[in-house]
């Protein structure tokens, strides 16, 4: 197999096109947001890049709070529309018909038709170049109920989440395997 060198670029994916709510309920923003993860465990940290000309990166620096709301694949087209449009000009939860709903810990709406809501509160920006990195505590994650199983644990593959890569959306496929499986003993039948 051979590979072709090119010079460093944004080009690490998929990534989440996630929906970042910020304001508040009754005067709500979204914008999308590729560049998002998790940074650390404990305390449950994240980031989200955005470029200070963006409506929401004033609302989200005063605030110090916003929300990461995860995309389904039915939603792909609001998130690409959310992320080339500016909440200066629209509405966008008004023109996307999204739901503004109140958080448990911050101020910054959950968008209500997302499976995965993370709330958070900024600890540090970090100018970078093009973006400022907004670093947050994860104070708070709110999961529609119906992906909790009786056991309580989160069936995050039946969301039907969706993938952004190198400027194309995807739906995220069948599952491959679970942390641990590479090594985990297999149990001996009887």
């Amino acid at each position: 197999m051979s590979k072709i060198f090119w010079n460093g670029g944004a080009l690490l994916a998929p990534v989440p096109p996630a929906l970042v709510s910020c304001g508040t309920v009754e005067n709500p923003n979204v914008l999308t947001i590729a560049w998002t993860g998790i940074i650390n465990t404990k305390p449950p940290m994240t980031y989200i890049s955005v470029r200070p000309s963006r409506y929401s990166y004033d609302i989200i620096k005063k605030s110090g709070e916003f929300v990461i709301n995860l995309t389904t694949s039915a939603m792909c087209k609001t998130a690409d529309f959310c992320g080339v449009k500016s909440g200066a000009k629209i509405n966008k939860f008004e023109k996307c018909r999204l739901t503004p709903t109140k958080a448990v810990k911050v101020s910054a709406p959950l968008i209500e038709e997302c499976p995965v809501s993370i709330e958070c509160v900024v600890k540090e920006i970090k100018p970078l170049g093009t973006h400022d990195m907004f670093i947050a505590e994860i104070v708070g994650v709110d999961v529609e109920e119906r992906y909790v199983d009786s056991k309580g644990k989160l069936n995050l593959q039946q969301c039907g989440l969706a993938a952004y890569a190198h400027g194309e959306y995807f739906a995220l496929g069948r599952k491959l395997g679970d942390f641990g499986f590479s090594v985990r003993k297999k149990k001996k039948s009887h």
